[in-house]
């Protein structure tokens, strides 16, 4: 990877109909490394990259906003659109420039060419404090003012390697994985306790996965767990993970933690 390599993760409000996401999936090119669909979370994660990142990025937005509706939308997991989140991360590189750029880019065009109201987030907000405030106290940054019929609004970001991880746990206590993850919430980790298809789960985002990975969640939950009679059925990686993050882990956890040298960005890169 080079320093002005970009991946886009694009969460898109569609995890049901494999033949949408296939198609969706299908306007991206040679960018796509990745697609992660849930029918529960109702989402697909796309995860783009390499040189023509941006165009796939619009390609795809396209695609969304012309087939998918938000009203008929069902799901577990929060949106505020059809093209729910759309974040420029750098690779090999922890400078946001190139990455800020291209979310003004894209934010921008979006706003203008599918008069899709886009917030913005990454040094200005985080995207927990978008989500609670779009289109309330808070307006979009790019096009209209107002949420679009069909797609309603977008969450355009630049941020730095995030690792999205699903654990489910082996009861269906939706109080106990929402009590753990309240527990869990630090800096590094953002939380959500979930009822999915009738069983318990902690939805993950580690935003410093170098310093606390999968591995951590992990044993963080499996901590404050113990004793209550439920345990950690199995963990899910959604999308892609940096190949450091592999490396501060025993190979002799992988599997257990759903995690391994076929699904990082590296080698998925190098596939292209």
């Amino acid at each position: 990877m080079t320093p002005e390599t970009l991946e886009c993760v694009v969460n898109v409000s569609e995890g049901r109909d494999l033949g949408l996401v296939e198609e969706m999936a299908g306007c991206t090119g040679s960018s796509l490394l990745d697609v992660h669909s849930d029918p529960f979370h109702n989402r697909s994660v796309l995860t783009l990259g390499g040189p023509e990142v941006e165009d796939a990025a619009r390609s795809l937005a396209r695609w969304v906003v012309g087939h998918l509706d938000l009203g008929s939308h069902r799901g577990v997991h929060p949106r505020i659109g059809t093209l729910d989140v759309v974040p420029f991360v750098p690779l090999g590189s922890d400078d946001l420039g190139e990455a800020l750029a291209a979310r003004d880019r894209f934010g921008s065009w979006a706003g203008e060419v599918l008069e899709l109201p886009c917030f913005v987030y990454g040094p200005e907000r985080e995207l927990p404090e978008l989500r609670r405030e779009a289109f309330a106290t808070l307006a979009p940054d790019y096009g209209p003012p107002t949420a679009h019929p069909r797609a309603g609004g977008c969450a355009v970001g630049a941020r730095g390697v995030l690792v999205a991880y699903n654990l489910w746990l082996s009861s269906t206590d939706l109080a106990l994985a929402r009590s753990v993850a309240s527990r869990m919430r630090s800096p590094a980790i953002r939380t959500l306790g979930l009822d999915v298809g009738g069983h318990a789960q902690i939805s993950c985002n580690l935003t410093d996965p170098l310093r606390f990975g999968p591995a951590d969640a992990y044993d963080t939950a499996a901590g404050l767990l113990a004793g209550s009679g439920t345990s950690i059925a199995r963990a899910e990686l959604v999308g892609l993970v940096p190949h450091a993050v592999l490396s501060t882990t025993p190979r002799s956890r992988w599997d257990e933690l759903g995690i391994g040298e076929e699904r990082t960005i590296e080698e998925r890169l190098a596939r292209r």
